[in-house]
């Protein structure tokens, strides 16, 4: 039996947006919100979701156009400031006031903008493979895949595409995990295909230059300001520099930088060595600010 429950908020302009709903802690914890990169949903956070639910309670959200969330009528909503609205729609809806962060990629750059918008209200902060200046390389790679229709007539069929395609990101993984990935990332349709599972409308802002992360993303980092804030890097990523990294964490007081071996971006936040950093993120979370 899943261990949340499907739940479902509206949008500023209308939209039925979903996200699921893991129960657990107490009053006094703030809840964790999973914002999810730009192609992923809900189901990305699944694993990570059920290791922190029984201590904290952890929505995990898909993104308009992802999902089980609506697709919007302009596509041009498919931007970062429509899902940092997206987010307050729900915060409104669910009487959320302080809450923590956990986001990957795209996930990330709302963070940091929330951080901006949603001041004193954010209680911590994940960035997950993501900073304010994105590596040329992976947006190159980024725009090339984004937006473009595959369809396969089996999961087994998905997975091998997408080990074709991805491994050198996760160069360890077995076809089990792909095959994970194959699902969390496509649906089946009405004709019996396995297709991906967002609006390919997405990467029409995404092509737009200097759209790929919104305004100044320094200034929306430096909002952070004492928010304990875990930064996590994929050892092999092309999103996110080591220098950018570093330069984040040098940048924010209360952050620490995390480096995933042997993958690219972006880390799944559920790897043996991430465990230990998250439990001290989250200590950090509920210490008074001037700790």
């Amino acid at each position: 039996m899943a261990g949340y429950e499907k739940r479902y908020w509206w949008s500023h302009d209308g939209l039925r947006l979903h996200y699921r709903d893991y129960p657990g802690g107490d009053a006094g914890k703030p809840p964790i919100l999973c914002l999810p990169g730009l192609t992923r949903n809900a189901r990305d956070f699944a694993e990570l979701a059920e290791r922190l639910s029984p201590e904290w309670r952890v929505l995990t959200l898909d993104f308009r156009g992802r999902g089980e969330s609506a697709y919007a009528k302009d596509p041009m909503s498919y931007a970062p400031l429509t899902y940092v609205q997206d987010v307050d729609a729900l915060l409104g809806d669910q009487g959320i006031g302080r809450f923590v962060a956990i986001g990957t990629s795209l996930g990330g750059i709302v963070t940091m903008l929330l951080a901006g918008t949603e001041r004193g209200r954010l209680a911590g902060a994940l960035l997950n493979d993501v900073g304010p200046d994105i590596d040329p390389r992976g947006l190159q790679r980024i725009r090339g895949y984004v937006g473009r229709a595959s369809s396969w007539p089996t999961w087994m069929h998905a997975a091998r595409g997408l080990a074709e395609a991805n491994g050198a990101i996760y160069p360890d993984w077995r076809i089990e995990d792909w095959l994970a990935m194959a699902k969390r990332v496509h649906r089946l349709n009405s004709a019996g295909r396995i297709v991906l599972d967002y609006d390919l409308r997405i990467a029409e802002p995404f092509r737009v230059p200097g759209n790929e992360a919104g305004p100044d993303m320094w200034r929306a980092l430096e909002a952070l300001g004492e928010v304990p804030t875990l930064v996590v890097r994929g050892e092999r990523s092309d999103v996110l520099a080591a220098a950018t990294a570093e330069r984040m964490t040098a940048t924010l007081r209360r952050a620490e930088l995390v480096t995933v071996a042997g993958v690219g971006h972006t880390p799944m936040l559920v790897e043996p060595e991430l465990d230990a950093p998250i439990a001290r993120w989250l200590e950090r979370v509920l210490e008074p600010a001037s700790a």
